[in-house]
Order: structure tokens, then C-alpha cells, then sequence
């Protein structure tokens, strides 16, 4: 795919009824979930006039193939005077992958406050290595490793934290912006966005234990993801994405995130849950 938006863009099939167009190749043939998130969000925009999505709440049911097209069925539940609700299903062979619910509301003016953004030596994204050259470095060069299919740029601050299988705080930085030029449209960034924003979260919850979502010997998989859009930006341009674990139990890992502008302004924040099962 030539960009992101290409992925992004889902087929109309009826009134509130949607399918996917383009799919990112998976070396297991797993759906990746960012493309759920993200086609779902964009399915359910198809159905708003004229308000943002600010918030979305979904969980992940089942595995879903990347060897066949994703259903998207929307459900109008509620246009308010300043809010609009929409709840999707995505459905693969009848049965359904995925639920979201979807908040979207008129741009209006309020109170304003954020938290700062990490202070300190942060190095600049251009200073750093992606997380295709690191992997290319490592000798981790399998199909698993390939992470040029998924059209997003990530550099992390700390790379051996992804890598070495040692134990680190559960904490993390690292950049990411969409690779090619995105539109205009708002809504295309804030899709674009929750995709993105379902990497580099889970493995937050491994780093004071000495594994790494790459080890062959671990099942990770998101269970859900809740996201909220604060203000406006661009998934093209540089985003500093901050990571936290709070805690991990239960074959489960428990995650943060807030994503800020290269300048300081905080634009969204995310939670997720995932499954982190050690395989015996």
C-alpha cells in the first residue's frame, strides 16, 4: 500500500453496513488489531455528520484472519445535540471479531489544562533508529520481525527495552509518525492514530520481566483498548508516544499511554489490557 489511508478506507455495502478494502499481512494470518481499531473508527465516522470522534471503548472477541475481508456493521444508537454514540461489530465468517463503542462530538469551546510532557534529554526522532533498523541489527530479520507493513515509523528512546530480554522499568518513550503524506480530513489523522497507538503499548507490561513480545515462547494478545482525543494533530508529523504499566497479573498485562505534539501539546491518551501468556 502506497499509505495508510489506503488501509484505512473501508467499502459502503448497505446503510451502517461496511467492509475492508485492504488488509496488513500478518506472518500467522492474525488480523492485527490497530487495523480493527482503526477501520472500525472509520466506519463508524461514515455514519456522523459534522462532529469528531473524542472517545472509543472496544474489546478484541477473537483472533480474526488476514486472509479475508472484515465486516463492519454500525449501530446508530444515539444523535444527541453535542454528542453522537455509534457502537460497531466487526465480523468475519458470521461470528463476531470485535466491538466498539464510539463517542463523537460539535466542536466547542471549555476549559482547558494539560499535563506536561517528559521533561528531561529526550533525543529527537531524527537522532534515533527505527524499529526496522534495530530489528535488522539484532539478526531478527524473519517475517515476524518485518515492521515496514504496518506504514508507521516508530523510534523508541530506549531500545533495549524492546530487545535484550532483560528486566526494565515499565515505563517508555518513542516516536512514531505515519509514513506518507495523510490528507487534511481530522478524521482520517484520528483513525490513522488509533491504529498506530496499538503498538509499542503491550510491551510496556513485559519490561521487569525478562521477556519481550518477541520471544518465541509468548502468546501476547490485546483484549482491549480504550482511547480518548483531546485535541487536534497530524499522525503524519512526529508524536511522542509515553508508556506505563501500572501492573501486570493474571496472564495479563495492564497499560497507559499519552501521546503529545513535538511541541508539548498533549493530543490523545490510551489504556489497553492484553493477554502476556507465557507458553509452556
Amino acid at each position: 500500500m502506497e499509505k495508510l489511508s489506503k488501509l484505512l478506507d473501508v467499502e459502503e455495502l448497505d446503510s451502517n453496513l461496511f467492509r475492508s478494502r485492504q488488509h496488513v499481512e500478518n506472518y500467522r494470518k492474525i488480523l492485527f488489531g490497530g487495523q480493527v481499531l482503526g477501520q472500525a473508527l472509520m466506519a463508524a465516522t461514515r455514519t456522523v455528520d459534522d462532529r469528531l470522534p473524542h472517545s472509543l471503548h472496544a474489546y478484541f472477541l477473537r483472533p480474526g484472519s488476514s486472509e479475508m475481508p472484515v465486516i463492519y456493521d454500525v449501530d446508530p444508537i444515539r444523535d444527541g445535540g453535542s454528542f453522537t454514540t455509534r457502537r460497531v461489530v466487526a465480523k468475519q465468517r458470521g461470528r463476531a471479531i470485535f466491538n466498539m463503542s464510539a463517542s463523537f462530538q460539535i466542536r466547542e469551546p471549555g476549559f482547558d489544562h494539560q499535563c506536561d510532557m517528559p521533561t528531561g534529554d529526550i533525543p529527537t526522532p531524527e537522532s534515533l533508529k527505527s524499529t526496522q533498523q534495530l530489528a535488522e541489527e539484532a539478526g531478527l530479520n524473519t517475517p515476524q520481525h518485518d515492521q515496514r507493513r504496518y506504514m508507521v515509523d516508530f523510534r523508541p528512546i530506549n531500545p533495549e527495552i524492546h530487545y535484550d530480554n532483560k528486566e526494565h522499568p515499565p515505563h517508555g518513550m518513542m516516536w512514531l509518525r505515519v509514513e506518507g503524506e495523510l490528507g487534511d480530513d481530522p478524521v482520517e489523522h484520528r483513525c490513522a492514530l488509533s491504529y498506530a497507538s496499538d503498538m509499542g503499548l503491550l510491551g510496556t507490561s513485559l519490561q521487569p520481566h525478562p521477556t519481550s513480545l518477541f520471544d518465541p515462547h509468548m502468546m501476547p494478545a490485546s483484549l482491549d483498548h480504550a482511547m480518548w482525543f483531546h485535541r487536534d494533530f497530524r499522525a503524519d508529523e512526529w508524536l511522542l508516544y509515553v508508556t506505563d504499566s501500572p501492573s501486570a497479573s493474571a496472564a495479563r498485562g495492564y497499560c497507559r499511554g499519552q501521546i503529545f505534539t513535538r511541541d508539548g501539546v498533549l493530543v490523545a491518551s490510551t489504556t489497553q489490557e492484553g493477554l502476556i501468556r507465557k507458553i509452556k
